[in-house]
């Protein structure tokens, strides 16, 4: 499974966005799709996930409200709305493929394939 994130880029606070996360290869192994983030010198944490059939969503605390995942499965593509962005959550955002279920779907251990990263930049 290859997956290839789009859509960051910069933006003023209060401002949105929509990243996006294609996969292609062997997706029928997709259990799971998350979203993390990972600001300089700080460690990779969770954002959302997204169950691929079932269409379940979770959230981090401090996006519930604010950010939405989405799923488009005709495109093998899930997406990421993030709307009244904060100086904040500017980081690297990552989107991960479970192959099975768990329900610590927010560690990054339970993921099997990463994407390369899209930089997302909050201004004040």
């Amino acid at each position: 499974v290859q997956l290839v994130e789009s859509g960051g880029g910069l933006v003023q606070a209060g401002g949105s966005l929509r990243l996006s996360c294609a996969a292609s290869g062997r997706t029928f192994r997709i259990y799971t799709m998350g979203w993390f983030l990972q600001a300089p010198g700080k460690e990779r944490e969770f954002v959302a996930a997204i169950c691929w059939s079932g269409g379940s969503t979770y959230y981090a605390y401090s996006v519930k409200g604010r950010f939405t995942s989405s799923r488009d499965n005709a495109k093998n593509t899930v997406y990421l709305q993030m709307n009244s962005l904060k100086p904040e959550d500017t980081a690297v955002y990552y989107c991960a493929a479970a192959r099975q279920y768990s329900s610590s779907y927010y560690y990054t251990h339970e993921y099997d394939y990463w994407g390369q990263g899209t930089q997302v930049s909050v201004s004040s």
